[in-house]
């Protein structure tokens, strides 16, 4: 299975680096493409910097100014389907994800799963060192969209996540709206409306010690609104 690793970035120069190396490192043979914004602190240069060492693995996409995580997304989405990957994984830059749980994401994809989702909720609550208000926040937005869809996802805001090619090419990107945290709910329930098999595994979140969280008042805002519309969209 040719697979991808993508990771939106915006000023993320601590990590970006170590983040790229422990990716390279892993079995199986990840390809990595850096979707950068236009950061400011050089995170785009630190990419170029490491891809004479990663050659034919390691790629970046540059984009003008902060565009939004779902059209970071949606750009990677098209470029993966231009080069014949098999499957393509969303991941953090900041190590709130474990990188070696790629590994099990990529194995219940090739065991027949179409979409799996490294959950934080599937059993229990398995989150470290957040705010207990932004804990409660992403707890309760789950269930919130739950109630309103019935998608059985436990986690529907996840950001690791990983899709088969086929999933990607059924979807009319195009119809993708959704632009911050959102995208990701949207993503997973136009997965399901379309009868794809979606499996949670159990991962635990750690909260970034490097660099600046990313979600505002606005990003929630589009989420809230945008989940009520989801259920009245057709397939």
């Amino acid at each position: 299975m040719k697979k991808l690793v993508v990771i939106p970035t915006y000023n993320e120069i601590e990590n970006i680096a170590p983040m790229i190396r422990k990716v390279m490192s892993l079995e199986g043979a990840f390809d990595l493409l850096v979707v950068d914004d236009g950061s400011p602190d050089g995170t785009a240069r630190a990419v170029q910097e490491l891809q004479s060492a990663y050659p034919e693995r390691l790629h970046l996409i540059e984009r003008r100014g902060k565009l939004g995580l779902g059209t970071a997304y949606i750009a990677a989405f098209r470029w993966a389907l231009e080069r014949d990957y098999e499957a393509v994984f969303e991941m953090d830059c900041d190590f709130s994800h474990n990188p070696d749980d790629l590994l099990r994401l990529a194995a219940a994809l090739s065991s027949g799963s179409d979409v799996v989702v490294g959950s934080r909720y599937s059993k229990g609550v398995n989150v470290v060192n957040w705010p207990m208000s932004r804990l409660l926040m992403s707890y309760f937005a789950s269930k919130y969209v739950r109630t309103i869809t019935r998608m059985p996802v436990s986690d529907a805001t996840a950001g690791f996540v990983g899709y088969r090619r086929e999933v990607l090419e059924r979807m009319n990107l195009d119809r993708v709206h959704m632009i911050g945290y959102g995208f990701q709910i949207e993503m997973k329930y136009t997965a399901w409306r379309l009868g794809f098999r979606i499996e949670e595994l159990s991962i635990v979140f750690v909260d970034r010690t490097a660099g600046t969280s990313k979600m505002s008042s606005g990003i929630f805002g589009e989420a809230f609104w945008g989940v009520l519309k989801l259920p009245f969209r057709k397939f």
